[in-house]
């Protein structure tokens, strides 16, 4: 029976020091959904025998079908702490009674849906970060809290699958001590890379009470606290001396009743560690009389454990019997559910710190306040952060989190999206909210109102939001700051409809599956194809799988998926490019140039961005990249897109009428960019150089209509005069395996180009981590050819990592990029052969 209504969800939301927001986030199979299921038994909406295979956070039939989670999830649930001394453990932020509001997010652990975590993340203060117990920290792992610790997100580790170290490798206590102890330093030299001094140190201890053990199957769990609780109440011991002596080298010595640091007592005797003896000895001690069907041993050591089992439950043999008494001794929703109240920040101490990352605008105007106050008298300001298909058929609720003020039904509100600028309409709706509801996993409930520092969906503002924006009721307030992803849309396929009377179907369906994903990308091409592209190959077949079942619900073609390039040059252009104008008397003239592969990354990562104060920008180029001061200051702008790493540099001296006519070379920079001489791909990592231009002393003569086409010709042409190449996406690939089909692994990445940089042997077993660059146009398939070769022994991770030039020249036949290119070109339906620099003149 559910433990609560809600109306008192509703009531607590008042209470926003008793609020928790967090999400659930790791490597993919580290057992996220399995975990929460615990705390959504300890709720009351599911049965304790049923946790942990129910997985009722995956609401899709595809995620229950693969056993993957595919969107996250949210759910809100009610509970109220049963030992009032618990609350008292809550250091540095105030609270009101012993109920809490956990506002919880189940995120996908697979790399393609990395963009569903980052989503989840902004609207979340706190992260339970998951690690398997045998697999340790994984990659998938250090990306999301990579981006947990840039969101200012507090992280809380629980290591999962406790139960398969002691069933299947039968480790023994000391071993298994070691093993968690090397999985905990793991995250925390992760965490200690990204130190953020308003976060302040936020490294994980289990004496401190922020890590905790679990078996998410069986729905077992403990903290050392609880350990710490039950000796103090047992020997009269201080608990919080007790706790800190549960871990690390500390050991004791029964028959003194002494502490000691050192592993041997004065004799030499080896002494048994602190953690091992109270903590491990207990845990395996019923493992052992349930497997070895030593029942009345059982029996005998849970009456001191004061663990009460019912008739038919004594009835019960092996892993039946171990699930019972395990999850009655140490049940894991209770571990959790205290380390989640204890030791993640209420929104009111969490939106102190992080309101700086959120916001756009100026620090000290009303929203800011709002939101750094969490003040529900406020202005209105929420963040959606994705949108979540309802019954409806096309509808969307917006989902999000209000940062400040109050939502209610019928409020009137501004709705911005990313590219609104403050003081235009651009970007801009007024319109009034229609509904907002409370999301329960798989259900929604209706609710009146929604206080700052809750979570919450609307209803009827998704027609003017593509996926993501702010909704606010002040005039004066800024948008809220995008998402950044950690992944990008690189493998592109196209799609069509079978019957051709059902195009208008799938153009509408292609609107909404923009809409329900924040990473997909939908697309018209010049040649008309409408194009998908996704973050990696399952993405992209699950995002085809919905468009064709759920959102255009016609059947559709799909063509092979493609990959996106980027076109560059290899060395700066031989000569000096000239271009006329139209009317003849207009000249300029420019040079290309490559840039360097860390200054391209620094402008990607946001390190080096046209946001930057100018003097600030040229002291960091001419340090770090070894740039002239006085160019570097002339630096027009970055493209495409205003943001892309590409660079047009004003190099010129005493040039007149120079500045009227920035705009037409910078709308000049933007479209060469965009698409390229050689494929219409994009440009980067490219450098402008204008050497010298001419204009003609009337503003009429020198307008965008001459300046905007010569201008392009001329970086066309100065691309193609400094041996022009492209890059190609390349996936960091890690595969899990066993030592023992480790030539597999080599065979099927030598015959797709993949380069292997690093093995690590996980010490204590027999798994190998393998690190390899891997092309992404080689990508397609790679899972299914690693399970054949291996024998489905292995298990592929594959992140888009970095551009990677290919060998090759795209205008000269016989290699490699040049037999792409034609491809890319004949795709789009270009002529195949890249144009030489005379046919470019007839061509523009």
């Amino acid at each position: 029976m559910v433990n609560f209504t809600v109306e008192e969800i509703r009531e607590l939301m008042d209470k926003v020091t008793n609020v928790r927001n967090m999400s659930v986030i790791a490597h993919v199979d580290h057992g996220k959904s399995t975990l929460t299921d615990s705390l959504v038994s300890k709720a009351g909406i599911i049965s304790s025998g049923r946790a942990g295979e129910t997985r009722f956070t995956d609401t899709r039939q595809d995620e229950q079908d693969r056993g993957i989670t595919i969107k996250s999830t949210a759910i809100s649930m009610y509970f109220q702490m049963a030992n009032a001394d618990d609350v008292k453990e809550i250091k540095n932020q105030k609270t009101e009674g012993s109920s809490f509001l956990i506002n919880l997010i189940d995120s996908p652990g697979h790399v393609d849906f990395s963009s569903e975590v980052t989503a989840a993340l902004r609207v979340t203060d706190g992260a339970l970060v998951v690690v398997d117990c045998i697999e340790g920290v994984c990659v998938q792992t250090e990306t999301v809290l990579r981006q947990a610790l840039a969101e200012r997100i507090k992280p809380v580790v629980v290591i999962n699958k406790v139960d398969r170290a002691l069933l299947e490798l039968q480790l023994t206590k000391e071993d298994l001590y070691n093993s968690f102890q090397r999985t905990i330093e793991s995250v925390n030299v992760i965490i200690s890379t990204y130190v953020d001094s308003a976060l302040g140190d936020v490294q994980v201890y289990p004496d401190k009470g922020t890590v905790a053990f679990a078996s998410g199957l069986h729905g077992w769990g403990f903290t050392l606290r609880q350990f710490a609780v039950r000796y103090a109440k047992k020997f009269g011991v201080d608990k919080e001396k007790f706790m800190t002596r549960l871990w690390g080298e500390s050991y004791f010595n029964p028959k003194t009743k002494k502490w000691s640091s050192k592993p041997t007592d004065a004799d030499g005797h080896p002494l048994e560690r602190a953690f091992n003896m109270f903590v491990l000895d207990p845990i395996f001690k019923i493992f052992d009389a349930v497997m070895n069907f030593k029942k009345d041993e059982l029996f005998k050591l849970l009456e001191k454990l004061e663990v009460k089992l019912t008739a038919d439950e004594k009835e019960l043999e092996g892993k039946q019997l171990l699930k019972v008494v395990m999850r009655k001794f140490l049940p894991a929703g209770d571990a959790l559910l205290e380390m989640i109240c204890i030791h993640l920040p209420s929104p009111v101490t969490a939106q102190r710190y992080r309101v700086e990352n959120l916001y756009e605008g100026p620090l000290d105007d009303e929203s800011a306040t709002g939101i750094r106050n969490c003040d529900p008298k406020a202005p209105l300001m929420v963040y959606i952060s994705k949108m979540v298909p309802t019954s409806d058929k096309g509808r969307f609720y917006a989902f999000g989190r209000v940062f400040s003020g109050t939502v209610r039904a019928g409020l009137k509100v501004r709705i911005q999206g990313p590219n609104y600028e403050p003081g235009t309409k651009k970007d801009l709706f007024v319109k009034a909210v229609q509904r907002t509801v409370l999301m329960m996993g798989r259900y929604v409930e209706a609710i009146e109102d929604c206080p700052a520092g809750n979570i919450i969906g609307l209803v009827g503002v998704d027609q003017f939001l593509i996926k993501s924006g702010t909704i606010t009721t002040s005039e004066t307030a800024h948008n809220m700051k995008v998402m950044k992803f950690s992944v990008s849309p690189v493998v592109q396929c196209a799609v069509d409809v079978k019957n051709p009377n059902d195009l208008p179907k799938l153009v509408e369906g292609l609107k909404r599956l923009a809409k329900s994903d924040p990473c997909v990308l939908t697309l018209t091409s010049d040649s008309g194809e409408h194009i998908v592209a996704g973050a990696g190959e399952l993405h992209l077949e699950i995002c085809l799988k919905d468009l064709e079942e759920d959102h255009a619900g016609v059947p559709i073609k799909v063509g092979d998926p493609v990959v996106q390039y980027r076109e560059t040059v290899l060395s700066e252009s031989s000569i000096t490019c000239l271009s006329k104008s139209p009317n003849k008397h207009n000249r300029i003239y420019m040079k290309a140039a490559p840039l360097s592969e860390e200054l391209s990354m620094d402008i990607e990562s946001g390190k080096v961005s046209p946001r930057d104060d100018f003097k600030t920008r040229a002291r960091e180029l001419a340090d770090s990249h070894g740039w002239d001061v006085a160019e570097a200051r002339k630096l027009w702008c970055f493209g495409p897109d205003g943001t892309g790493a590409n660079l047009l540099v004003d190099t010129t001296k005493a040039v007149q009428y120079l500045n009227e006519t920035k705009d037409s070379f910078v709308a000049a920079f933007q479209w060469a960019t965009k698409e390229g001489p050689i494929a219409d791909e994009n440009v980067r990592g490219c450098r402008f150089n204008i050497i010298d231009v001419t204009l003609h002393a009337d503003a009429i003569h020198r307008g965008g209509g001459q300046l905007i086409p010569t201008c392009r010709r001329v970086m066309y042409a100065s691309i193609l005069t400094a041996s022009p190449g492209i890059q190609e996406p390349i996936y960091l690939a890690e595969i899990q395996c066993p030592d023992t089909v480790m030539g597999g692994i080599y065979s099927v990445l030598n015959r797709r180009r993949g380069q292997v940089f690093s093995e690590e042997q996980r010490p204590g077993t027999p798994l190998v981590t393998v690190k390899a660059y891997l092309p992404v146009n080689e990508s397609f398939g790679f899972s299914t050819d690693l399970r054949a070769a291996t024998g489905g022994q292995a298990f592929p991770q594959a992140v888009f990592d970095h551009w990677a030039a290919m060998s090759g020249s795209p205008v000269e036949a016989g290699n490699k990029v040049y037999d792409i290119i034609r491809a890319v070109r004949k795709r789009k339906g270009l002529p195949e052969d890249v144009p030489s620099l005379d046919k470019f003149y007839d061509k523009l």
